[in-house]
């Protein structure tokens, strides 16, 4: 009797783990949420910020 491949063993093993993210679900932890949160609001306020700027200096 033959032994399995390492790529037949590792395929089974995968299929019987559950899913890593549940459906609906896109942050496996909160700190990743919170830091891609904080990332958007701060290029968006950034950009908010930059084009106020520029319009109070009358440039562009």
């Amino acid at each position: 009797m033959r032994r399995k491949s390492l790529e037949e063993r590792i395929a089974e093993r995968q299929a019987q783990r559950p899913p890593l993210v549940e459906k609906g679900k896109y942050f496996e932890h909160g700190p990743a949420k919170f830091i891609f949160i904080f990332l958007v609001v701060f290029v968006i306020l950034g950009h908010i910020l930059g084009l106020v700027l520029l319009m109070w200096m009358d440039i562009g």
